[in-house]
This record gives C-alpha cells, structure tokens and sequence, in this order.
C-alpha cells in the first residue's frame, strides 16, 4: 500500500492532468505501477523520470540513498511488465535494468543534469540501478473527453517547455549543454513535431469536413505549425552542434515559448468548444 504521502501525490496527480504541488512541483514525474514480487497485487508509486532516445524513459531506484532497494525495483526485477501514467496517457511498458557501461553512461548522464543522484549514490554501499521502460502497444488517453484530452496535452507541453527553459538558463556559466539536457530538448522536439502533424493530417482536415467556415482559423494554425516547425528545427540544430552555447540554446527556447503559448491559446480558444459540440 502507498503511505500516505504518496497517496497524496498519486491523487493529485491524477486529478490535474500530472501537475503536483509541493516538492515534485515542476519536476518530471510519472505514476509506476508494478506487480508485487511476492503478493501478486498491484503497486502505484510516484516516480521521477529522464527521457531517453528514442520512446523509451529511465527511471532511477536511489530510494534517496537507502541502503536498500525501493520495493518497486524488486516488483519489476520479478514482473518486469509495468503501467506509466505520465499525466496525458496511460501505457503498458517493459522494464529492463541496465547493465555494464549502458547503466553507468545514463547514470553519469543524471549525475550532469541533477548531482543529487551521486550525493545518492555516495550514501549507499549498493549500485543504484537504472532502468529503462519501454512502451508497449499503444496508450490511452487519460481525458473524459476530446476538448479535456488536448488540453492535457498543450498543458504538458508547457510545462516541458518551462523546465527545458529553467534547465537552459541554470547551464549558462557552462561551457556547453550537458547530455541530458540536449535529450531533453530533441524529446520535446519530436513531440511537438509529432503532435503537429497529427493535427495537420486528421483533427484540422476532419474541421474542414465539417465546419467550412473554421478555413481561416485552420489557415492560421497551419502557418502557426510552420513557424513553430522552424524554431524547432533551429533548436534541434544548437543542441546537436558540437560545442552547443547555453546562450544561442536559451533565446531559441524563449522564442519558442512565447511562439507556442500564443498558438496554444488560440488553437484552445477556436477549437476546443467545437471538439465536444454534438455532431
């Protein structure tokens, strides 16, 4: 059984759409549900995560440097099929722990991006272990509603977007991005990219079908895609660049903030009364 602390956190979670207060606030967090090793019954505890290349994310058992394992380690080790619930959609995923040099590369590619997992590391005889989950199959969309669903998803992109940002500006007295934060960045990228052309190639044609008078409003978030397209492209170019500059990194990030909230709340403001009206 959760305690009651992370009761709390799965609740609210789970209540507004993966944002929590308190000291998770603005972190990135999923909801992991394991299988118990020994009882068999299911286990949902809050969890921080990296993404990684490609679907995949890491999760790491520091259990803040206790000298044992967390006991949701030990559930996956024994049933290494598990749930995510990242906020916006709800998957099943496989679990596997890294080894050899994969494990201590991504573990020292946390250590950059947060030191607080070697200050973990150094309290504890044990290795923390890293692991990977991999999606399997598709997910499901954790909203009542399609107008609920596309909120969910702009919402997080937000909150990416201003961590990335936050992230970004704290590495600017460095001499370039760590690696951590350029996956980060490509992840948000592909993101966007995919959601966009999701957009592009059903929800914007299927309006078009139905409400001919939405052509201008779609005209207008086309171009919006494009624009976005672009800054994304430039982003992408700065963080894959051998020597990426904080600097050129973080004015790209600001630009592409302030150009995604205007096409996110417009795009809301259009299309969401419309997603839920009969017919």
């Amino acid at each position: 059984m959760p305690t009651d602390f992370n009761q709390r956190i799965i609740d609210e979670f789970r209540a507004n759409g993966g944002r929590v207060s308190g000291p998770f606030e603005g972190a990135r967090l999923i909801l992991l549900t394991t299988t118990g090793a020994r009882s068999g019954a299911r286990h949902t505890t809050p969890v921080g995560f990296l993404p990684d290349d490609g679907e995949r994310i890491l999760v790491i058992a520091s259990a803040g440097g206790a000298p044992r394992h967390p006991d949701w380690y030990h559930n996956l080790v024994a049933h290494p099929r598990v749930t995510v619930e990242d906020g916006v959609f709800s998957y099943e995923a496989e679990a596997t722990v890294l080894t050899g040099d994969e494990r201590d590369r991504l573990f020292a590619r946390a250590v950059e991006a947060d030191p607080g997992w070697a200050a973990y590391q150094d309290k504890t005889a044990r290795t923390i272990p890293v692991v990977a989950l991999a999606p399997v199959g598709g997910p499901t969309p954790n909203a009542s509603s399609p107008a609920a669903g596309l909120k969910l998803v702009h919402d997080a992109f937000r909150r990416e977007l201003a961590l990335i940002r936050r992230e970004v500006a704290e590495s600017g007295s460095r001499i370039g991005l760590g690696a951590q934060l350029r996956v980060n960045c490509l992840t948000l990228c592909q993101g966007l990219g995919y959601h966009h052309s999701i957009e592009d190639g059903a929800m914007f044609p299927h309006f078009e079908r139905v409400r001919p008078n939405l052509a201008p409003t779609l005209a207008r978030l086309r171009r919006e895609h494009e624009r976005i397209a672009s800054l994304v492209e430039e982003l992408r170019a700065i963080v894959t660049a051998e020597h990426s500059a904080p600097g050129f990194a973080l004015a790209t990030v600001d630009r592409l903030t302030t150009e995604l909230e205007s096409h996110l709340a417009y795009e809301e403001q259009e299309l969401i009364p419309l997603l839920d009206a009969p017919g």
